[in-house]
């Protein structure tokens, strides 16, 4: 059975839907969920399904560098075949990100390219979007630019605050994340040349459309 690592940095809702997946057919198993915020609530969504559930805080660390070797040496203790960021609130170093080229996912609230980095769904608000979603896309030395395998849109209306605009991408992150996840475990998804393909068929910018 393929193992996952998942790092967190908060809640760990979208570790949630991945802790469901595997209780309803996803054949991997998830050996541990690391965090660099002591006190976030994914730990204890781990401990309570079972996982290992461990925090390397920043501060004890002089720099990315050591910082993101020290999580290799975690991490790699674990034998990963598979690295989820699951509101991972930190930048990786090249030379992690190197480490795992292949073999680690993000999912980030917004339909990329458009709004990389923080406060997506603010931006998209003021911006007069008619339309906001989320992305999940292989990881690459370049922030949120890695080639994306699947997009979710949801409306946004005139009277929505930003809070409901993140529920509603949230309920798509919950759905779309663990199916990806699926594709990768059973051996569907690659990435080659800084491309994504899905049996054996590079995806489009966009990621994969079934329409």
């Amino acid at each position: 059975m393929k193992k996952i690592v998942v790092l967190i940095s908060g809640s760990g809702s979208n570790l949630q839907s991945l802790i469901d997946a595997t209780s309803n057919g996803l054949q991997a198993q998830i050996v541990a969920v690391i965090s660099n915020q002591p006190d976030a609530y994914g730990l204890i969504r781990a401990q309570k399904a079972g996982i290992p559930a461990l925090t390397l805080s920043a501060k004890s660390l002089a720099s990315r560098e050591e910082y993101d070797a020290a999580l290799m040496a975690m991490m790699d203790g674990y034998q990963p075949d598979l690295v989820v960021l699951a509101g991972f609130m930190r930048i990786l170093t090249a030379d992690f990100v190197k480490h795992y080229a292949g073999k680690m996912l993000n999912i980030h609230p917004s339909l990329l390219p458009k709004y990389p980095g923080l406060h997506t769904h603010r931006k998209a608000i003021e911006n007069g979007d008619s339309e906001h979603g989320t992305s999940v896309h292989f990881v690459t030395e370049e922030l949120d630019g890695g080639p994306v395998i699947l997009q979710a849109k949801v409306p946004i209306f005139a009277e929505d605050s930003e809070e409901a605009v993140v529920e509603r991408v949230k309920a798509q992150e919950h759905n779309i994340y663990p199916l990806v996840v699926q594709w990768f475990i059973d051996d569907r998804l690659v990435m080659k040349d800084n491309l994504a393909y899905l049996d054996g068929q590079c995806l489009p910018p966009q990621g994969y459309a079934n329409e």
